[in-house]
């Protein structure tokens, strides 16, 4: 039986790949012609779509995904999560969807109804907001949620994929993305897949309380310097602005970016606003 592919990742999660997806996939394809790749160490798992892709394309290797952000939790509770969207769902019947605010006797029905899995210890709140936040916003406990204006965009039909499925051949590991890097850095045959947090980004949703902030991000570089990778980071950190001044200025700087490929996708956030996400591999041995 032919495994399913996943194009895009089965539950919402900021930041995930799935613009990339191809491009990705033939760039893992074009790695694996030039030499072995054994090992796959995705760094920044996140929800795990690039993991996934990377095991279909290379099968043969072996692929870490580092669910940092306890990503698989969530999957393996949808079950739990698709009966409190379906019960949100007949307690906003009648509301269009993304047309008009719910009201407030209706806003503290759902209220209630979410109250009663937080109490059973789960709630996927990132789906949640997802359902019932304006676009882009996320609240991540009972607390915030009861702050914010209600829109009903819960799916017309329940979440239906198989957790197993998604993570089938994947070995998941939860450290520090520094720690994960000094254990495989030596290994013939690696390649990192490394997509940290935009900077400047809101990092509530990727199970921390602080901003990916410029010395997080720099500190990155590190592994990529002689190293096979796979980056993606976009024109609005202007990191690789930032290294080719560095080294047209500092002789001893080594550029990680020199001798890779550049593959570009353009996001549209609203009609005044959009930015350049960026994917840049590379294979030296």
């Amino acid at each position: 039986m032919k495994k399913k592919v996943f194009k895009t990742a089965p539950l919402p999660f900021q930041g995930q790949k799935r613009r990339f997806a191809s491009g990705y996939a033939l760039a893992l394809s074009e790695l694996s012609a030039k030499q072995e790749i054994k090992v796959i160490v995705d760094l920044f798992g996140g929800s795990g779509l690039l993991a996934h892709i990377a095991k279909h394309i290379i099968p043969e290797a072996k692929v870490i995904y580092n669910d940092y952000d306890n990503y698989s939790q969530r999957l393996v509770n949808i079950d739990r999560t698709n009966k409190l969207l379906n019960d949100i769902r007949l307690l906003l019947d009648g509301i269009p969807r993304d047309k008009q605010r719910i009201d407030e006797q209706r806003k503290t029905k759902v209220l209630d109804r979410i109250a009663q899995d937080d109490k059973e210890g789960f709630v996927d709140y990132i789906t949640l907001s997802a359902s019932l936040l304006f676009s882009a916003k996320y609240a991540l406990t009972l607390e915030e949620f009861s702050k914010e204006h209600f829109y009903n965009r819960v799916k017309a039909s329940a979440y239906d994929f198989d957790p197993d499925e998604y993570l089938d051949g994947l070995d998941v590991v939860r450290v520090d993305y520094k720690e994960l890097y000094r254990q495989y850095k030596d290994v013939s045959g690696v390649v990192f897949v490394v997509d940290p947090p935009y900077l400047s980004t809101d990092t509530s949703t990727y199970n921390s309380d602080k901003y990916w902030k410029l010395r997080d991000y720099l500190d990155v570089l590190n592994v990529l310097v002689d190293t096979n990778y796979i980056f993606f980071t976009s024109n609005k950190s202007s990191l690789i602005e930032l290294c080719e001044w560095l080294d047209d200025n500092k002789k001893e700087f080594d550029n990680p970016f020199s001798r890779s490929v550049l593959n570009t996708q353009n996001v549209t956030i609203n009609k005044d606003a959009n930015y350049t996400d960026m994917m840049l591999y590379r294979f030296i041995k």
